[in-house]
């Protein structure tokens, strides 16, 4: 057994319909944030003692929670107002609003600019929305929309080649931004599978590892593009997260709800864990290697261990 199965985490129930979505870690702190979307929220866990603390409310249809440890920041994507928030994490009932595009989704961050990505979902009916925004984090100011080929799904920061990467759901591709000239697309690699979503980058080997609609988790060249790899998945993918300390890849697909934890250096599935129904988000705690798996209907997170 790879997850070790520690208990739940008993979170607050659903005002409205929406579940949860994306959730991030500060280490540090030892906190979980999660987007409680159902509740304009997010809300806080200590992933030390495993048990829910308050939460951040006041953010419209938030979509998106991502972590600056070394600024203690919080970024939110607030899809229901087209805003993202910043906020310090010693004073997070203030957060700063800054208006980007329709629908964000996605986050990306890079620490040297202090430029935060919104990957903005758009809407089909209004021409022109599929887009990226750039926001300068440090000022509060939107730099930049930079339309993009289709809708967005999720995004990552490559520190090492200084490049945000965002996949897009269709055409099936994942567009290339450099931090450095963060207002066009610097580059567009293909992806042979369907509907690119789930999104995370191996660092050390140069991998980026791209979970798609269709059922295929595909490996790729982060500098190239080039296929490196392809393997079948048993549902429709959502959220993944990389253990780069145990080498393993963690993909959660909502339908039947489960998590798959892949071995990334032989390339194989090494277990499935059934989850809920509907379950389709993470969040990893990198420093204790615990694995939270969000469950809608029950709205509480299931909490696993990886042991090595």
């Amino acid at each position: 057994m790879t997850l070790s199965f520690q208990g739940y985490v008993e979170l607050p129930a659903h005002a409205h319909p929406g579940g949860f979505d994306h959730a991030a870690v500060h280490g540090g702190l030892a906190r979980v944030y999660v987007a409680h979307t159902a509740n304009d929220a997010v809300g806080v866990i200590d992933s030390a003692a495993d048990r829910y603390l308050h939460s951040l409310p006041g953010l419209t249809g938030v979509a998106g929670a991502l972590v600056a440890e070394a600024e203690n920041r919080l970024f939110t994507s607030n899809r229901g107002e087209n805003t993202v928030g910043i906020m310090a994490l010693d004073a997070a009932d203030s957060a700063a609003r800054v208006a980007v595009g329709v629908r964000p989704n996605g986050l990306a961050y890079c620490p040297a600019r202090h430029l935060l990505l919104a990957a903005n979902v758009g809407d089909p009916q209004q021409p022109g929305s599929f887009t990226v925004t750039l926001v300068d984090v440090d000022k509060g100011v939107r730099l930049a929309d930079v339309p993009v080929a289709g809708r967005t799904r999720w995004t990552v920061y490559d520190a090492r080649d200084d490049v945000f990467f965002v996949n897009i759901a269709d055409p099936a591709q994942i567009a290339v931004i450099e931090a450095a000239r963060p207002t066009q697309i610097a580059r567009a690699m293909p992806v042979p599978a369907a509907g690119p979503h789930g999104l995370d980058l191996d660092s050390e080997r140069g991998r980026l590892f791209c979970a798609c609609d269709s059922k295929q988790l595909i490996c790729l060249a982060a500098r190239t593009g080039a296929v490196l790899q392809e393997l079948d998945l048993g549902g429709a993918p959502d959220v993944i997260f990389l253990n780069s300390t145990l080498r393993r890849l963690y993909v959660a697909s909502g339908d039947p709800g489960m998590i798959e934890v892949f071995d990334i250096e032989a390339m194989r599935l090494i277990e499935t864990v059934m989850t809920e129904k509907g379950a389709h988000t993470l969040a990893f705690d990198a420093q204790r290697s615990k694995v939270y798996a969000f469950l809608p209907e029950t709205h509480r997170a299931a909490v696993y261990l990886d042991k090595a």
